[in-house]
């Protein structure tokens, strides 16, 4: 029964021996896998932010480039206005230069009085 007991204390003392051993790698092994798994989120972490700064500066870009459209849109309307306005005015011009001929038409040949300017031969 002595040799019983001691078999018994010499396996406890064993285990615990390599039980010593054993769980310090094990721990090892997991701080080893978890700064692995750190690393790992890091580098996404990094390249998703690479990512999201590439996009807002395309983002960025392109409501710049809207902004330089719209403003260019802009310019060729007040463009088109001035000319349209200068040409209503070039109009207003003509017309009154052909009232005024017309009226001296008219004195000169008072049959030509009634008759449109407008009209041709």
């Amino acid at each position: 029964m002595k040799t019983l007991i001691i078999v018994i204390i010499v396996i406890v003392v064993v285990l615990a021996l390599l039980a010593l051993v054993v769980l310090p790698r094990m721990r090892a092994k997991a701080t080893v896998r978890k700064q692995a798994e750190a690393q790992e989120h890091l580098a996404s972490a990094q390249e998703r932010s690479a990512e999201a700064e590439r996009a807002q500066a395309a983002a960025d870009e392109q409501a710049a480039r809207a902004r330089r459209e719209r403003a260019d849109a802009e310019l060729r309307a007040a463009d088109n206005e001035r000319e349209a306005a200068e040409r209503a005015a070039e109009a207003q011009r003509q017309r009154a230069e052909a009232e005024q001929l017309q009226s001296r038409a008219a004195k000169l040949d008072p049959r030509l009085r009634d008759q449109d300017p407008r009209v041709g031969d």
